[in-house]
């Protein structure tokens, strides 16, 4: 996936039509992030820049419980992507 703004977005729109809320604050998060599972919360460090942001994100998706099924055609190729991207970065 490419480093943008708009491969951020779109990551982001995933997790919004999964109901999950991102925040960036600042905390001392030994990985950069924080899930809150029960409340559908994900913190991240706001002072990761644009890549640190997105590869975080393509990291914590497949540890999330979204049913891709619910996902909107257009947002179901987008979490696929990260799906196959986190699996080609060898996770």
């Amino acid at each position: 996936m490419k480093i943008t703004q708009t491969t951020l977005d779109k990551i982001e729109r995933v997790l919004d039509e999964a109901e999950y809320i991102i925040r960036y604050e600042r905390g001392n998060f030994q990985s950069g992030y924080c899930i809150l599972e029960q409340r559908k919360v994900i913190v991240l460090n706001k002072f990761l820049q644009l890549e640190g942001r997105i590869n975080t994100l393509i990291d914590i998706i497949p540890q999330l419980k979204i049913s891709p099924e619910a996902l909107s055609p257009e947002v179901r190729r987008i979490y696929d992507d990260v799906i196959a991207t986190h699996q080609l970065n060898g996770e």
